[in-house]
């Protein structure tokens, strides 16, 4: 069971609720410290916020935010070597914390043959000496990964099946697999960047994948020896890709609709994030923008329901070769969804009303940074985002970094005033209350942008 989720974005549907980016504002105070992290990519925080547990390519890394202005590394390990035979891991991109066991996963791309292929599951109960519990190797790159409720969650993207692969925690052993091949073959005749399952999250028994075009789906994994399908919430028929040409299938992979990155849900299981990671092609579409984010209720998982979008922020260059803010990684956790948009920053939104997010809080700097993920910490204190890079470093990659922000409370609702019956025919006043005001957003413009997943977006 995480408290992490999903981020996939269209264009705002009939009747559909939009969010859009706010002006922006100085607000130096949003960020409480910063802690320079050579290669990082994916983030994930303790549930007491505690301790951050960091991809960082060639490993991972634990650092301590139990004072959330001077983040500490405490533990490193980049040469994780589950077969001396075969070498250390290369591309970790990716980690997963479950409790006190951490899934830390490679290679990320698929760039020929790799010293070793899988997934290292570790006992972080204390995070200053992990241990490591089991080892599954796989024939397969992997890009993302979840661990949920004892259980390894793997991205199988072979070309054939693309399928969901579930491995026991503790012993490394396989399973179970599911593959959208099982109600579609036709996907299996089609170019892999068209149906790679590039994220899988679990909440409740439940898998969120993220297939790209072929859409988002929800699979009961409550039995991981035997997944089965709940329902597809959106995305498009093998039939759709079927006779394209080489530079069409790029559009597609590259362009809207389509490009579903991840997905995940609140801890309830009933709100859905799905986002998108897209870019506008050469030559320029005055209506094709970044993907953002399409929030969707599935209290009835069978019958989801589409009920609002976040755009992407605004950039001088939308395109692939531009300033990157499409979406990225994010995470649902008490009311709010944390939001991480490459060179568009990080955003925090209310979703309590989830028909109707509203941004709470909003910072960027394009110059300096590229973020991965958003997390959150401790909930009105502080919250966590990794940026990949600082684009104006020398050494780009090396200068990747771990940033804490202040955390926004939701506004404070207004109490609805109870009439006392009174004589006197004059009005009396009525309580209100004032809400919590979110921050701003610390604007910069921005320069390019480089980096991705497959062989061809591994700008790294």
């Amino acid at each position: 069971m995480h408290r992490r989720d999903v981020l996939r974005a269209t264009g705002a549907g009939l009747g559909l609720a939009t969010v859009g980016t706010l002006p922006a504002t100085a607000q130096s105070s949003a960020v409480l410290g910063r802690l320079t992290l050579p290669r990082a990519k994916e983030a994930v925080v303790s549930d007491d916020g505690s301790t951050a547990f960091v991809a960082v390519t060639d490993g991972f890394a634990v650092v301590d935010c139990s004072d959330p202005a001077a983040p500490e590394l405490v533990y490193e390990n980049r040469a994780v070597t589950p077969d001396p035979e075969k070498g250390p891991m290369e591309q970790v991109y990716d980690v997963k914390l479950d409790g006190d066991r951490l899934a830390v996963t490679g290679p990320a791309n698929p760039a020929g043959s790799r010293p070793f292929q899988g997934v290292v599951v570790y006992d972080v109960s204390d995070p200053t000496a992990p241990e490591q519990v089991s080892v599954h190797a796989t024939s397969f790159f992997n890009h993302n990964c979840d661990i949920a409720d004892g259980t390894v969650f793997l991205c199988g993207n072979d070309g054939q099946e693309n399928a969901l692969v579930t491995v026991d925690a503790e012993t490394g052993e396989a399973l179970g697999r599911w593959s959208i091949t099982s109600v579609e073959e036709g996907w299996a005749d089609l170019s892999f960047g068209l149906w790679p399952l590039h994220d899988v999250s679990v909440t409740n028994g439940v898998a969120a994948l993220a297939q790209w075009d072929a859409g988002t789906w929800l699979v009961d994994v409550s039995d991981p020896s035997a997944p089965e399908l709940v329902s597809r919430v959106r995305g498009r028929s093998p039939e759709a890709f079927e006779g394209l040409s080489d530079d069409e299938i790029r559009e597609e992979t590259l362009q809207t609709p389509g490009n579903d990155h991840f997905a995940a849900m609140n801890d309830a299981g009933t709100l859905l994030a799905v986002g998108v990671e897209s870019w506008d092609i050469e030559p320029a579409e005055a209506d094709v923008r970044p993907g953002g984010i399409t929030l969707y209720d599935v209290s009835d998982p069978s019958q989801p329901e589409e009920l609002a979008v976040i755009e992407a922020p605004p950039s001088e260059d939308e395109s692939f070769s531009g300033v990157w803010t499409t979406s990225h990684n994010f995470e649902f956790a008490d009311g709010k969804l944390y939001t991480s948009w490459y060179r568009g920053g990080v955003r925090v939104f209310d979703v309590t009303d989830p028909s109707n997010p509203e941004e709470l809080f909003a910072w960027r700097d394009s110059e300096t940074t590229s973020f991965w993920t958003a997390q959150a910490g401790v909930d009105g204190s502080f919250f966590l985002a990794s940026s990949r890079k600082n684009p104006a470093a020398e050494t780009p990659a090396q200068d990747a970094a771990i940033y804490t922000f202040a955390d926004p409370r939701l506004p404070t609702p207004t109490p609805t005033p109870t009439p006392t019956p009174t004589p006197s025919p004059s009005p009396t006043d009525s309580p209100t209350a004032t809400g919590q005001p979110g921050f701003s957003l610390v604007g910069a413009l921005a320069a390019l942008g480089v980096g991705g997943w497959l062989c061809r977006r591994n700008g790294e």
